[in-house]
């Protein structure tokens, strides 16, 4: 039996609660969506899937992800909610080790991006936003440091947690990269109407920062779209769609929409990975849908 979940503060909180509540003897399988989509992951009998698509393989799933729907029984819990975590955390309810609710709500709040403008400005005021800033690089090199976060997490409160070194360096860092992503920000995005188009294909390692940041920099703007490579060959290209959370004029289902381009999502922040040999098909089709802003629920 293993936890399969996805390396953002949703899937590290999953694997904390899983490994609370089951009797897991493997270490996480840290895997994306997109590799779970195209068939691209070894699932194992007994494996639970969380904050991922369901996979027929699986023993038990959790997500709440509109694009991931299944319409047959599953043995865990599927139902559109702010976060995978806060479905788990429910799920296993009086059955954990130490109170959680804490950690499931604050969960909910960033995966959901219930934010204020204060807390997006100023992270560092708030510890459980800090600390799921440092989950940026999507590298395998970085597994040894989610693994460490789920033992920490699931050990220890947050403060305690954001004590240990490794943790401690990684928030400064993020606090500091913060700065220079808003200046790349403001260099390489233009607004299109409603929408801000971030483009930072030009740059070999893509910039990491803040993701919210751009909805307090342009609140003018409904809905944000970022490009980038995302792969060290250049051979795949990734699109991130989302809602301004500052600004609620954006009537298009963002997941959905992605879903026509080999990704999917929420209603409200979702993302495509595709081949370059693509991009001039289906990011001005991306655009123009986001532009046109009409309601795309069906």
């Amino acid at each position: 039996m293993r936890i399969v979940t996805r390396p953002d503060f949703d899937g590290v909180v999953c694997a904390v609660l899983l490994f609370d509540a089951e009797t897991i003897p493997s270490p996480v399988k840290w895997v994306e969506p997109s590799e779970i989509q195209k068939g691209q992951v070894e699932i194992r009998q007994g494996d639970i899937l969380a904050n991922l698509p369901y996979d027929d393989r699986c023993f038990m799933w959790f997500d709440h992800h509109c694009t991931n729907e299944v319409n047959k029984p599953i043995k865990g819990a599927y139902k559109i909610a702010p976060s995978a975590a806060g479905i788990i955390h429910e799920y296993y309810e009086g059955r954990f080790s130490r109170d959680f609710t804490e950690l499931a709500r604050q969960t909910d709040k960033i995966d959901s991006a219930d934010l204020t403008l204060d807390e997006v400005l100023y992270p560092e005021k708030f510890p459980y936003i800090l600390l799921s800033m440092t989950i940026l690089n999507r590298e395998k090199q970085d597994e040894p440091y989610w693994n460490d976060l789920v033992y920490l997490i699931g050990k220890y409160d947050i403060h305690r947690a954001l004590e240990e070194p490794e943790v401690k360096v990684r928030c400064e860092k993020a606090i500091e990269n913060n700065k220079i992503y808003k200046e790349l920000l403001k260099k390489h995005t233009r607004i299109q109407d409603h929408v801000a188009i971030t483009d930072f294909r030009e740059f070999e390692t893509t910039p990491e920062g803040n993701r919210f940041l751009i909805y307090s920099m342009f609140q003018q703007a409904s809905a944000h779209i970022k490009i980038r490579y995302s792969d060290k060959e250049r051979k795949m290209l990734a699109v991130s769609v989302g809602h301004s959370i500052f600004n609620n004029k954006c009537r298009v289902n963002a997941g959905k929409l992605l879903s026509r381009f080999e990704g999917g999502g929420h209603r409200g922040a979702a993302s495509c990975r595709f081949h370059v040999s693509k991009a001039d098909e289906y990011i001005p089709k991306i655009i123009d849908a986001m532009i046109k802003n009409e309601p795309n629920e069906d």
